[in-house]
């Protein structure tokens, strides 16, 4: 009579088991992007930061003693521009409204602009390097540096409120959609989709193609801006001194 009590205790317990495990993340979505349209681009802009608001692009660009932040029609020349001082080095943008926040690579300050003259209105520092940046729906701003790691930033202060670990390393160029932050990846032609409440990589999108459409090989020359395209489920990236941006969608692979 005791090997029914004891095979029903083992039962027991590893059904017991089995109800806490942790639920696994499912596999990330293997996606690949269908080319729209292209729009010409500055083969100078040394591409850091990309986003749309409303019809307006906003672009920053990098490389120490050539770095801007433009604002105008995507494809066409912009209406406004503002020139960093040498040494600065421009990185990701957002804008707010009214303002915007501009990064700097290894400077160490983030600087806060009027979104329509582009002047700039004042620069908060912060440790470590700046890469990416977008904002949620709610204001709240996420900020890259080219780690594995999203740090959630208050709009006004700039200070830190969060951070997550996404678990790939050199995230680059952000662009939030709800509750998604899409980042380049640097020196691939990756952008991730991430979970922004867990940092779950829910979706990897293969955008070889369109290196491959320029016939570009350089090392520096990477895919690097990503700009959601406003009441559309499109996009438009870019790349470092790239002659031409794409519009593209992103679709699965296997399809």
């Amino acid at each position: 009579m005791r090997t029914p009590i004891i095979t029903s205790l083992l039962l027991a317990a590893a059904l017991g088991g089995c109800a806490g495990a942790p639920e696994q993340e499912p596999s990330p979505e293997q996606l690949t992007v269908q080319v729209l349209s292209t729009l010409p681009h500055d083969p100078a802009a040394f591409t850091e930061g990309l986003e749309f608001a409303g019809d307006t692009l906003y672009e920053s660009t990098g490389l120490a003693g050539q770095s801007t932040l433009t604002a105008g029609p995507a494809g066409g020349p912009p209406a406004t521009t503002a020139t960093l001082p040498s040494p600065l080095f421009g990185e990701g943008v957002t804008v707010l409204g009214p303002t915007l926040w501009q990064l700097t690579w290894q400077d160490g300050f983030a600087i806060e602009r009027d979104s329509k003259t582009l002047a700039e209105l004042r620069r908060v520092p912060y440790q470590g390097e700046g890469w990416g940046l977008c904002h949620q729906a709610d204001g709240r701003l996420v900020m890259s540096n080219g780690s594995s790691w999203l740090t959630f930033r208050d709009p006004k202060t700039f200070a830190v409120t969060g951070s997550v670990d996404v678990g790939r390393d050199q995230l680059n160029e952000l662009e939030c959609v709800g509750g998604d932050v899409y980042a380049n990846v640097w020196h691939t032609d990756t952008v991730l989709r991430i979970n922004a409440a867990t940092g779950h990589v829910t979706g990897t999108i293969d955008a070889a193609q369109l290196r491959a459409q320029l016939n570009t090989t350089g090392a520096e020359d990477v895919l690097n801006g990503i700009a959601a395209v406003p009441g559309t489920d499109e996009f438009l990236l870019a790349g470092k001194q790239w002659q031409i941006t794409f519009r593209v969608r992103f679709v699965p692979k296997n399809a």
